[in-house]
């Protein structure tokens, strides 16, 4: 049976960490605005113990469901601090994408997060702008095609924004696509052939 929200709060104070993570999985479901100062609270605490990386991601990512812009803030301080593993960099991209917009469309966040040196925090920002399908404006869209194709043997860089084209237009966009439906990686060839019919496929995870 799964937890209610009252459950799922108070195991953010368990001993445990893997309570801690079920406790933030159940809430980052719900996405209850009322739940984001408890949630903050707890990822304050997470944040000192760079071994429960997994419970700061799943916190992370419960913040960015239910916080605000003033959220985002905080998050862009902890985006900037060096840390081990960097896997939680991916979670604070995706939050602050989805917390710092003042309009649905606002590519100020995402272009941000590409301007950093911070691993991960790119894949992350990318994989909100696709999975919210945001119809961001030509020069971002610009902007974000020049960052991938200068990284576009990094990883599965290429796999978020070829996603995100669906909702893109223009020669650029399609040059784009095309190239990633002659990539090797398999991934990136599917969602760049769904992309150019205008579909956003499915969602695959790749971090």
């Amino acid at each position: 049976m799964a937890l209610s929200r009252d459950e799922a709060l108070a195991l953010l104070t368990d001993r445990a960490s893997a309570q801690r993570r079920r406790g933030a999985k159940r809430l980052r479901a719900l996405a209850d605005p009322t739940t984001s100062g408890e949630i903050r609270g707890a990822l304050e605490r997470e944040m000192q113990d760079q071994r429960t990386w997994e419970t700061q991601y799943q916190l992370v990512m419960a913040l960015g469901m239910t916080g605000s812009r003033a959220d985002a803030e905080l998050l862009k301080e902890w985006a900037l601090r060096p840390r081990k593993p960097t896997a939680v960099n991916a979670a604070l991209g995706d939050a602050i994408i989805r917390l710092d917009r003042e309009i649905d469309d606002d590519p100020r966040s995402v272009l941000w997060c590409l301007q950093q040196d911070v691993e991960l925090l790119d894949d992350g920002a990318l994989r909100a702008v696709a999975m919210l399908r945001l119809n961001l404006p030509e020069d971002a869209v610009d902007q974000i095609l020049e960052y991938t194709a200068a990284r576009f043997h990094e990883r599965y860089l290429p796999y978020w924004p070829a996603v995100a084209a669906a909702g893109w237009s223009g020669p650029r966009v399609r040059a784009f696509l095309i190239r990633c439906t002659q990539d090797s990686r398999q991934i990136i060839a599917e969602a760049a052939k769904d992309a150019l019919n205008g579909r956003y496929g499915s969602y695959v995870s790749v971090l």
